[in-house]
């Protein structure tokens, strides 16, 4: 078929004037959906956890503990997070290019894949069978069931970065899109590439751990395929190049959503775009090498190679973060006082757009994520303070600032654009839009300031019971713990108040939202060979 043979299957978006390819809008559509879902199941986890940590209602009992936050860090840090990056992919590829996203049926079956594989991770863990935590470190054992659903998810991630690669490919050859890569797409480019790495090292890691896992009637003693035992410590060191690697690739899509949404909002444009693109290619050599941090203790890597790692080559990807830091306040200072805010230091920042949920969302997820995940991040990847802090509540404190504080609010704020430039619905509760982006972040920087000050203090990072009440050997914590998870408590309950209430905006908008009528008109590739 011919590149002409799709130019029925556009739609013009009459706010933007993008073109949609509308096939790949089902596939937004279906990945979206997907994402809020598990969200919801991360969501309650998180607020069911908070209660336990606060020590003065404790309230689930110490297994129901352990597998609700195996449950939130999985659907938290991976389905919610995975299922919408793929929707940014295929976004990003498609509808930023104006170009048709190729494969259509293949997309639909790495959907399948991921889906299949979420809800048997899901179900293992919700029935008893997957207690072992997000890290699930050997010697413990998951129902084998549970690592295959792993494996299928990650397949059908991994297919779909590929899938995306070939997008970019076909836009070019085709003449749907000439020149550079527009700033927003060539960043989720650089997270599609640390995807690819994140997701084989998942294999390395879980693709074993799954053989391990079969009972011997299934794999019986003899078998090439027979694996007897895990090294924790191999395990480890792939897991982390999974585990870690993860939220870089939230790193490098939340910074491309960031220019998005400051051009979106304020029409900011970069002042170099050059240097944000050599920024991301900088994450590309630093960024994967952080993983280290989290085997700091275990006694296969030399010194060397850990502080080598850690305190040097790390430190290229924190250059690339120092650029996006000056380079995204400029771009939006420079729109703002080109409309005539140019009273004082700060009238472009005071009369910024804050009423709308796409500018305080993210701004609020810059300041969150930039300056105080930044931040902590570089202090916990120093050897020396990594020892006393990695298994405290310090390093959830961190997270927490990066991936909830900073990508989930980042994602939440491109959703209120995404539902009616895309999925063609007008939002359900616009007003209520406003409130839920400074609810949801203060929420989140009172429980990620109270598990740092906690962890600080020294509390654990995953007991269940920090006072250790039926220990042989009492530990006599500081009193001032009690108030900090007393915080985390308080701080989760907005927090979630801000969650539930966008994840009702959102199910209520896409459902029904009154439908926006499309614009279909014919959209050949403007560039092709031939093309007036």
């Amino acid at each position: 078929m011919s590149a002409t043979d799709f130019s029925d299957q556009f739609r013009t978006c009459q706010t933007t004037g993008l073109k949609v390819h509308r096939p790949a809008q089902r596939l937004i559509w279906i990945n979206a959906v997907s994402a809020v879902v598990f969200l919801l199941i991360g969501g309650v986890m998180a607020i069911l956890i908070a209660l336990t940590k606060w020590q003065a209602i404790h309230l689930l009992e110490q297994d129901l503990f352990y597998r609700f936050v195996t449950a939130h860090g999985t659907n938290m840090l991976v389905f919610w997070i995975v299922f919408f990056e793929m929707a940014g992919l295929i976004f990003g590829s498609a509808v930023v290019l104006g170009s048709r996203f190729p494969g259509i049926a293949f997309g639909w079956f790495n959907w399948g894949l991921m889906i299949t594989g979420a809800v048997m991770v899901n179900v293992m863990m919700f029935t008893g069978k997957a207690d072992v935590m997000f890290t699930a470190y050997p010697p413990l054992k998951a129902h084998p069931l549970f690592y295959l659903g792993i494996i299928l998810f990650a397949v059908g991630a991994l297919l779909y970065c590929f899938q995306f690669l070939y997008a970019l490919v076909i836009a070019k050859k085709e003449g749907w899109h000439k020149g550079s890569l527009p700033l927003f797409t060539f960043g989720l480019l650089t997270a599609a590439i640390i995807a690819i790495w994140t997701l084989l090292s998942g294999a390395i890691a879980f693709v074993p751990t799954f053989l391990w896992s079969l009972p011997k009637t299934i794999i019986p003693d003899g078998s090439f395929l027979r694996i007897n035992q895990v090294d924790p410590e191999f395990f480890r060191i792939a897991f982390w190049g999974f585990g870690h690697s993860a939220q870089q690739i939230n790193l490098a899509a939340t910074v491309a959503i960031w220019y998005l949404l400051a051009h979106l909002t304020t029409g900011a444009k970069p002042v170099n775009q050059k240097m944000c693109r050599i920024a991301f290619v900088l994450y590309l050599l630093g960024i994967n090498l952080g993983s280290v941090h989290h085997n700091l203790v275990d006694p296969g890597l030399s010194a060397t190679y850990r502080i080598f790692n850690t305190s040097y080559l790390f430190y290229a990807a924190v250059i690339g973060s120092l650029i996006h830091a000056f380079s995204l306040p400029a771009a939006v200072e420079t729109a703002q006082r080109s409309k005539g805010l140019t009273r004082g230091l700060f009238e472009w920042l005071t009369k910024a757009p804050w009423s709308h949920p796409g500018f305080s969302g993210f701004a609020l997820s810059f300041v969150i994520f930039g300056f105080l995940g930044g931040v902590t991040g570089v202090i916990l990847s120093v050897e020396q303070l990594n020892m006393v802090s990695h298994n405290t509540l310090r390093v959830p404190g961190h997270f927490h600032m990066t991936v909830v504080g900073g990508t989930t609010l980042a994602f939440m704020a491109l959703t209120y654009y995404v539902i009616p430039l895309v999925l063609q619905r007008k939002l359900i509760g616009e007003k209520l839009a406003v409130y839920q982006t400074y609810i949801f972040a203060v929420g989140i920087t009172i429980v990620s300031a109270g598990m740092t000050f906690a962890g600080i203090m020294g509390a654990p990072r995953r007991h269940y019971d920090i006072e250790m009440s039926n220990a042989v050997f009492q530990f006599p914590y500081a009193t001032a713990i009690k108030p900090m998870l007393s915080l985390v408590g308080i701080g989760a309950i907005i927090a979630a108040t801000g969650l539930f209430i966008f994840i009702g905006i959102a199910v209520l908008s896409v459902f029904f939202g009154e439908k926006i009528e499309p614009k279909v008109e014919k959209h050949v590739p403007p560039h092709a060979a031939g093309a007036a």
